[in-house]
């Protein structure tokens, strides 16, 4: 899936696909012709990101006019929200980090997962040292604008940084914490300094 302002230089060569609707929207028209009705499809809907849709809100109309993406409620959480990161494919939950707006831009420009640490107090590309980056194939976003869901395609087969394939690698039972999976790589040999 195609992000951000790379797309725009193309709109009027491509055509677009609809999954909801199952129908091709043509380049010149960029502009969705159900804007009122749910679709489960909006927030990953390449027309959506274009902002083409009709019969928007004064909000995203400004936003339109102005060249933004229509945004998050940053403010509910003092600035970050969470974002559940799956794999596309098997929906597997890989981990759990928090975005902030600039992290939310980068990744919509990107098309690469971008967060913000919390315990460095900055941007972060995951898979910057690693390699093991995550390139977005869908995002969700909740009926509040809240929380995410990226759904990506995992670089290097693993999202933990302690090498496991998922950050929840983890079980409780009844002697504590268990280990239910064994790690893809040595953080070591990846993470040297």
């Amino acid at each position: 899936m195609l992000f951000g302002n790379a797309i725009r230089r193309y709109h009027k060569i491509m055509d677009f696909f609809c999954e909801k609707y199952n129908e091709k929207v043509s380049g010149e028209k960029i502009q969705c012709d159900h804007p009122k009705e749910y679709c489960k499809f909006r927030t990953a809907c390449i027309i959506y990101f274009m902002g083409g849709e009709k019969g928007s809100s004064d909000s995203e109309e400004k936003s339109k006019k102005e060249g933004t993406m229509p945004t998050l409620q940053f403010d509910k959480g003092n600035g970050l929200l969470p974002a559940i990161v799956q794999d596309f494919e098997t929906k597997e939950v890989l981990m759990l980090a928090y975005i902030n707006y600039l992290a939310w831009e980068k990744t919509l420009k990107t098309g690469k997962a971008h967060y913000w640490s919390r315990s460095r107090n900055k941007l972060w590309l995951k898979g910057e040292t690693s390699g093991h980056q995550q390139l977005i194939k869908k995002i969700l976003v909740d009926c509040d604008d809240d929380t995410v869901i990226y759904q990506v395609e995992q670089l290097g087969g693993a999202a933990c940084h302690t090498g496991h394939r998922s950050c929840f690698f983890k079980q409780v039972s009844e002697a504590g914490f268990e280990t239910i999976d064994k790690p893809v790589f040595d953080p070591k040999e990846v993470y040297t300094k």
